[in-house]
């Protein structure tokens, strides 16, 4: 009987430090994931040039411009990014057509994937289009267009979670929609430079966090 009530208190105990255990393993923070530096602001490693267009780096700033051929041009990374949260800083001079591209993937100057636009004043920046597709997704209301800054630094924020697609210029929330074939694609992200020539669009601070 000593024995077996002496079986039985061990089993309690070893039962309450495994619930204390679990307990305050579950009541840790989650560690936040470190963001991934994009551009190295020496060169252009990590990334392809597709087309003719300029991409190079000044001043630490990486540099997009139209070239000779006033074509599309982009510059997309060698890896792919599924679900991540992206900041960029892009300063427009000239004519600032541009954009951020994710989950996409570029043939010789034909891309597939959605494009966050990045372009002149009144024209849909932090709106969704899809290239080669169904067009816009989502356009920008005229009362948000007044939140880009032509000339100067501004940030654009990229949220993609599965089929949930958020955009954010300067702090103000531009796009939040779902959309199953977005959630069906994986690819990579994607600077664009428009045809038409006259452009140049300068970035900084790529920063790419994983979810």
């Amino acid at each position: 009987m000593f024995l077996r009530n002496q079986v039985a208190k061990l089993m309690a105990l070893v039962l309450l430090l495994g619930a204390s255990a679990f307990t305050a393993f579950e009541g840790q923070p989650e560690v936040a994931k470190k963001p991934i530096k994009l551009f190295n602001g020496k060169n252009l490693k990590g990334w392809k040039v597709h087309g003719t267009e300029k991409w190079y780096v000044e001043d630490g700033l990486l540099v997009c411009e139209s070239g000779p051929d006033k074509q599309y041009g982009y510059l997309k990374t060698e890896k792919t990014f599924k679900n991540f949260d992206l900041s960029v800083q892009f300063l427009q001079e000239a004519n600032g057509n541009s954009g951020v591209f994710f989950r996409s993937s570029v043939e010789g100057t034909k891309v597939s994937g959605w494009q966050v636009e990045v372009a002149p004043p009144n024209h849909d920046t932090g709106g969704v289009y899809e290239s080669y597709g169904r067009g816009w997704l989502v356009q920008i209301d005229e009362a948000e267009e007044g939140h880009l800054k032509m000339g100067e630094w501004n940030t654009l924020r990229i949220k993609v979670v599965d089929d949930h697609v958020q955009t954010w210029l300067n702090g103000h929330a531009m796009v939040d929609f779902k959309d199953a074939k977005i959630g069906a694609a994986d690819g990579s992200i994607a600077l664009q430079i428009h045809d038409g020539g006259g452009i140049k669009v300068k970035w900084k601070n790529l920063l790419l966090t994983q979810l």
